[in-house]
């Protein structure tokens, strides 16, 4: 996608927000060999903060790039430099009064921080192209996996070399990107008044993932004194960044939405399993934990989906009756439920989910239903048509 855009005539800052290691980087330097324009790149992830007049000198340098074909400016990590929406904003329009063919893109790794920058002084100057977590086909082509081996490694690309390896594997998930995206992606660039809350917050999503979990149970696992206000919001800091989030409840009214209690999923399953001393193989003959990481799996898939794919994803319970997933774009309705071995039998909340909502189509995923392989094989934007 980011090759056809700029291909095109120089319209909108281009910019890349999605987690760490997932290859934002890799496939913007592949995309300047493809298109042999010249290009300058810079990153801002440095231990000594850059300010505004470093994005300036940089700038200046893509400028003085431009020739026949004009020329890319590169930025990557740019939502760590202070202000940089403005001194953005003020560079291209210069670009623009005076026409300089300087095309430019900015990669993020906390998509909630380069959001927020966007709307607030670039509006209609910037079009995202959102990266996130790879999935099961991407694994699969690039590295060789099956499913078993995806469902327990996850999908970052950059930790693929070390599977054979597990001890070297787990500590890479959790010094290069746990720690790394908690400490540098979110308490350096967000306030955080309880760092030690949203640590415990992490763990606790990993720990109950696929479950549901009110922010009042919430605050007595933490076993701290915090509010439900403040959980939410370390919530949408921890799923901005790419790692746990929570879905809500689904309802014809938004408000009831915002209200229920979130149903806790890891972003990608490594995040579990890295924290565990289960092997892969003891991981599967463990038939209840294999099966709360096939459907935080599933879950991850349709997440991550639905950044790309534009559609939302809940899950629906009422007076009992659980259905796992419920997937929505416009006026069509998908209600997901997952068979993972783990002793489901019959499926009254499909059925209670189908008589209070009408016109919706029903999928059955794992035993007598789509199997696994197909299901992380197909768009899941195709399971609504």
């Amino acid at each position: 996608m980011l090759l056809s855009r700029l291909r095109e005539q120089r319209r909108f800052i281009q910019v890349l927000a999605g987690p760490r290691q997932v290859g934002k980087t890799t496939s913007v330097l592949q995309v300047m060999d493809d298109l042999r324009i010249p290009f300058h790149y810079a990153s801002a992830d440095r231990p000594a903060l850059q300010g505004p007049v470093w994005i300036e000198q940089q700038w200046e340098l893509g400028r003085l790039k431009i020739g026949k074909k004009g020329a890319v400016l590169v930025i990557d990590e740019v939502q760590k430099i202070p202000g940089w929406p403005e001194v953005v904003k003020g560079l291209w329009d210069d670009d623009t009064r005076h026409r300089r063919p300087l095309r430019v893109v900015l990669l993020g790794s906390s998509p909630l921080l380069i959001q927020t920058g966007l709307t607030e002084s670039l509006a209609g100057r910037f079009e995202i192209i959102p990266t996130t977590h790879w999935a099961y086909d991407e694994c699969r082509a690039a590295f060789g996996w099956d499913l078993h081996t995806y469902i327990y490694y996850g999908g970052y690309p950059g930790a693929a070399p070390l599977i054979n390896d597990r001890s070297r594997w787990a500590r890479y998930i959790s010094d290069s990107l746990i720690e790394t995206t908690l400490s540098r992606d979110i308490l350096l660039m967000t306030r955080v008044d309880k760092p030690a809350l949203l640590r415990r917050l992490f763990q606790l999503g990993c720990s109950y993932s696929g479950q549901i979990l009110s922010y009042q149970k919430m605050i007595g696992q933490l076993q701290d004194a915090g509010n439900t206000t403040t959980l939410a919001h370390y919530l949408e800091l921890l799923a901005g960044a790419g790692l746990v989030t929570g879905l809500n409840k689904y309802s014809g009214q938004a408000v009831r939405q915002r209200g229920s209690s979130p149903k806790i999923h890891v972003m990608n399953t490594a995040l579990m399993t890295a924290q565990q001393d289960l092997s892969s193989e003891e991981a599967q003959r463990d038939r209840d934990y294999w099966g709360r990481l096939t459907e935080s799996a599933v879950g991850a898939h349709l997440i991550n989906s639905a950044t790309e794919q534009g559609f939302k994803v809940y899950y629906w319970r009422e007076r009992g009756h659980e259905v796992d997933f419920v997937i929505c774009k416009g006026k069509k309705i998908t209600a997901i439920e997952v068979k993972s071995g783990r002793g489901k039998g019959a499926l009254p909340g499909m059925e209670a989910f189908g008589k209070t909502v009408k016109n919706c189509k029903k999928l059955l995923v794992g035993e007598d239903g789509l199997p696994l392989d197909g299901f992380f094989r197909t768009e899941a934007v195709k399971f609504l048509d």
